[in-house]
């Protein structure tokens, strides 16, 4: 399935079969894409590169496709890579996480930090965190082989 051009966000990179790789929902995905191109919120001249994900519902392209600009997919990587760090060791406590220091860890990033923090807003939190820890495990080899495929990358590109 093509994904379509003539929308507001224009593809420039895609990767048009991404419903046979899409984690657990391989070849049953409605997430028929991604692409990297000209961000749909360009306004006269102000050009913004996004990354997209292209859903498709069977019969129409979704509303629920989601575009975002390339530095929050990065920051979204950030973010699982340090989650996903700090729970090694979350088996040490009681519910995954230290009640008392709930801060994961501070990133610096363009002068400030992203504060990387378990929600304890969250009412079900205990439950969540557990449930989370569950599935991170059982995704752990669909995970693990793009964090060594994004490290491969990284390291070939000299970061």
């Amino acid at each position: 399935m093509k994904i379509p051009t003539q929308l507001k966000h224009k593809p420039v990179i895609v990767s048009e079969n991404y419903e046979n790789i899409d984690g657990r929902y391989a070849y049953h995905s409605d997430a028929k894409g991604l692409s990297l191109g000209l961000a749909q919120w360009n306004d006269r001249g102000d050009v913004d590169i996004s990354a997209k994900v292209w859903r498709h519902t069977g019969e129409k392209w979704s509303r629920q496709s989601e575009e975002l600009p390339m530095h929050r997919v990065l920051d979204l990587a950030i973010l699982i890579c340090r989650s996903k760090l700090y729970l090694r060791e979350s088996y040490r406590y009681k519910n995954f996480y230290d009640k008392q220091n709930p801060i994961i860890d501070r990133v610096g990033l363009q002068g400030d930090a992203m504060t990387v923090e378990v929600c304890t807003e969250n009412d079900m939190i205990d439950k969540d965190m557990k449930l989370f820890v569950d599935v991170l495990s059982k995704d752990d080899e669909l995970i693990g082989e793009r964090l060594r495929v994004l490290s491969n990358i990284l390291k070939e590109m000299g970061y």
